[in-house]
């Protein structure tokens, strides 16, 4: 980021949405999908879908960007899935997760969705495509919670 754009953003000129995994607070008093946190605390790994149109949504959503219903339902992913992509990360790690390089993301097959996320506890010459993955919940230093995938133990 450019030192203009920082100096913009701290004055609160622009207000930048929060990705999934970076919401202030997790409940909803801040967010329209606080079930989905709440879900992850029970190992519960949900998405809206869209009763009008049918629509499965990843991320979870307030209103269907298909057919623009609001009329939603929480369904659940699962816990399992396969990996389908994977990469590991050396190099440009966001904020936060830079001391942890390297570390492996994937795209997890799941519930009919492919879904970014990290993959805890193996290496990249140890992944292969097709590997079965299990949710991991992760709980996060400031109370907050979030999910990441690991390889199922052959």
């Amino acid at each position: 980021m450019t030192v203009e754009f920082e100096k913009i953003k701290r004055q609160n000129m622009i207000k930048l949405p929060y990705m999934l995994d970076f919401y202030p607070l997790q409940d909803a008093k801040f967010t329209r999908i606080d079930r989905f946190f709440q879900n992850l605390k029970e190992r519960k790994l949900t998405t809206t879908k869209c009763k009008a149109c049918g629509k499965v949504l990843w991320p979870p959503r307030i209103m269907c960007p298909e057919c623009f219903s609001e009329n939603l339902e929480w369904i659940n992913l699962g816990v399992d899935g396969e990996l389908y992509a994977f990469t590991e990360m050396k190099l440009g790690a966001p904020l936060g997760f830079v001391e942890d390089v390297p570390f492996c993301i994937g795209l997890v097959k799941i519930g009919g969705l492919l879904i970014s996320a990290r993959i805890d506890g193996a290496k990249y010459e140890d992944l292969k495509i097709g590997d079965k993955v299990t949710l991991k919940i992760i709980e996060l230093e400031d109370d907050r919670i979030f999910y990441r995938f690991c390889k199922v133990k052959e």
